[in-house]
């Protein structure tokens, strides 16, 4: 096998073990309370999840939740015909109302234990 062959073969091994590693959405929905609950992601009052604290899949965990939340937030958005920032406000205070204590939430650019 000469180099060219064996560099993409082992650039597409690396590929594929990146991908085992990655999450889908339904793990990052099982991965939540957790990553809740150990203070690495919580809630913000845009109706978004925050990273906390860099560790784990945290970034991973908020990303794909995000983009499931933003797509739930259009839908409503334009269902109700009401803006989607004033959608986003609303379920991000509502988040944050219902965030348990010793979890974190974001006011005024600061993340707060509550």
């Amino acid at each position: 096998m000469n180099i060219c062959k064996k560099a993409t073969l082992a650039l597409f091994s690396v590929m594929l073990s990146f991908s085992a590693f990655a999450l889908n959405l339904d793990q990052a929905i099982d991965s939540l309370s957790q990553a809740k609950a150990q203070g690495i992601v919580g809630e913000q009052a845009d109706g978004y999840l925050g990273v906390v604290k860099n560790e784990g899949n945290a970034s991973e965990i908020a990303q794909l939740i995000n983009q499931a939340r933003k797509e739930q937030y259009q839908k409503v958005s334009a269902e109700s015909n009401v803006p989607l920032n004033e959608v986003e406000k609303k379920a991000g205070s509502k988040a944050q109302e219902k965030t348990p204590a010793g979890q974190y939430i974001k006011r005024q650019g600061q993340w707060l234990k509550k």
